[in-house]
């Protein structure tokens, strides 16, 4: 067999191993994961060997009392690798660091309106919270071995343009190009990694698709856990159950995004486009939308619209304080304020009628409110709920679940971060170029 198939059918050994060792329930064995694959003991020893020399694998004693000498179990490592996400939001930048055990090791967000700004300012400001959550995740010894970026509107990821952007005023804006300038100009940083562009929504859909079972093997605290955690002390419920195999993620700023996961594959559309729920027209003679369109979801139910309904003023300090707008205004809802509980009523009631639609079509199991919406499901959920019954007709054989998403305001850079991490999982050559190779690692299979 010449080095290039040997090296490839290693890769592809390797990423086996590693999926079945995030899809276990409880750490796998050596043994078990020959069983599982249909690799030999002896390829699978070895490729092992290598991954834990490679830092993408850590040995943990078994559960339970140890009887004669147990085989060691295998989890994700957390202790090299690592994944970078940038969130550009209409009112926060934010960035974060992932191990590949699962847990979120640095978390920054900046609070500031970036309507009106230049996008070279923007992207700069994105640049300089990077290199400084880099930094910090370097001194933990870890290895940032990519960057994803999630932005809102229409992103180009195969040009690394954003093509349109409303609330930011941005059309045609080269991200990927300002990225890689920041790389020259700083002699490094986030900018030299490789990067991927991606709507903020899909990010945020894809970090709950993975918030249950992508760290299931790393025996430490997920994502999900982490930010469950966080979400609960800023007031958002916990999310019960487990993650349905197909949802809508409805993901609230000043803007409105979606992404739908089916059969728990992110749906892109033909150019990476769909999920623009916030200009579904919810009423065609309702006000103008910063698209230029009149009654868009947006304007009822978008941030700053509902923190106006609520008598709160969109553009002051209360809306980047504690939390940000959806805490501020879960505190004021739980503390029974009329003004602000009609507003989340209403903003609950176009999201219904939007969403209702968006159901319809994709026939999906359950509506996530993510983003500012997570601290606020006790209250947008009820109406919510009471539009999809009402106009969703699977929900008559089949009630649609609402709830609100695991991983809450910080899923972007989370989900950015995940979506890094899951291509070392799925091609883990480069990272174990730099161990020798053992001899058995190639060896035969049946299934892999």
């Amino acid at each position: 067999m010449d080095v290039t198939r040997q090296e490839d059918l290693r890769e592809r050994n390797s990423a086996a191993l590693l999926s079945r060792v995030v899809a276990a329930v409880e750490p796998p064995s050596r043994a078990s994961l020959a069983a599982a694959t249909g690799l030999t003991r002896t390829t699978v020893s070895a490729l092992v060997d290598q991954m834990l020399l490679a830092g993408l694998l850590e040995e943990v004693d078994p559960p339970g009392p140890a009887r004669g000498r147990p085989a060691q179990r295998l989890r994700l490592s957390g202790r090299r690798v690592a994944g970078l996400g940038v969130e550009v939001g209409v009112r926060h930048l934010a960035a974060g660091v992932r191990d590949l055990g699962g847990a979120t090791r640095v978390l920054r967000v900046v609070p500031g309106d970036q309507r009106g700004a230049a996008p070279e300012r923007v992207l700069d400001a994105a640049l300089a919270l990077a290199d400084e959550v880099l930094a910090a995740a370097a001194a933990q010894g870890l290895e940032v071995v990519g960057a994803a970026w999630g932005l809102p509107g229409l992103v180009d990821a195969s040009a690394g343009v954003v093509r349109l952007a409303p609330n930011l005023g941005w059309f045609d804006v080269d991200v990927l190009g300002r990225v890689r300038d920041g790389a020259a100009a700083r002699g490094g940083g986030v900018g030299a990694l490789p990067t991927v562009l991606e709507n903020e929504a899909a990010l945020a859909a894809l970090a709950e698709a993975r918030s249950v079972d992508a760290a299931v093997g790393s025996g430490g605290p997920t994502v999900g856990e982490a930010a469950t955690g966080e979400a609960a002390a800023a007031g958002a419920p916990a999310p019960d159950g487990p993650a349905p195999g197909s949802f809508l993620l409805v993901s609230g700023e000043v803007g409105i995004g979606a992404a739908a996961v089916v059969g728990g594959r992110l749906q892109r559309g033909e150019h990476g486009w769909s999920g623009e729920l916030g200009h579904v027209g919810v009423d065609p003679g309702g006000p103008v939308c910063g698209c230029g369109a009149t009654g868009c979801l947006e304007v009822y139910a978008g941030q700053d619209a509902v923190l106006a309904a609520a008598g709160l003023d969109p553009g002051g300090s209360s809306a980047a304080e504690g939390g940000g707008a959806g805490a501020v205004l879960a505190r004021a809802a739980a503390r029974g304020e009329e003004r602000v509980l009609r507003a989340l009523d209403a903003a609950g009631r176009a999201l219904g009628v939007a969403t209702a639609s968006a159901v319809n079509v994709l026939d999906v199991d359950a509506v996530v409110l993510g983003g500012v919406y997570a601290p606020l499901e006790p209250w947008l959920g009820p109406p919510l709920r009471e539009e999809l019954d009402r106009r969703v007709l699977r929900a008559r054989v089949l009630p649609v679940a609402v709830r609100a998403a695991r991983l809450g305001a910080d899923a972007v850079v989370l989900g950015g971060a995940a979506r890094v991490l899951q291509g070392v999982l799925e091609r883990p050559a480069a990272l174990l170029a730099a161990v020798p190779p053992p001899s058995a690692a190639g060896g035969s299979t049946t299934s892999a």
